[in-house]
């Protein structure tokens, strides 16, 4: 049987930090709030991948607990913004961010 080679630390954290940064930049650079999301997803996986990396490095559960915690967290946010999207969307039939900020009422 041959042994499991092992991913370093600074791997994972180098990942995190790419995938982190694809999400702000989608936040930063698109407007419309659907892919904003997606990118706010990005960014909140980024996070839990770093979480698992150093509870695994330390060999300690606390990391896998608080990346239990932000999926479910990232699950509830998933499902207000959409639905805040879904309800302007058939108001003003433009789901534009700079538009939406406009809105009074």
């Amino acid at each position: 049987m041959t042994p499991v080679a092992s991913v370093a630390l600074v791997n994972y954290i180098g990942l995190s930090a790419l995938i982190f940064l694809i999400g702000v930049a989608g936040v930063l650079t698109r407007r419309n709030p659907l892919i904003m999301l997606m990118a706010i997803e990005l960014m909140w996986n980024a996070a839990n991948l770093a979480m698992l990396a150093f509870a695994r490095a330390w060999l300690n559960n606390a990391g896998q607990v608080f990346a239990f915690l932000v999926i479910t967290v990232a699950a509830a946010e998933a499902a207000i913004a959409l639905a805040i999207v879904l309800i302007t969307f058939r108001r003003t039939k433009n789901v534009d961010v700079d538009e939406i900020a406009s809105l009074s009422g």
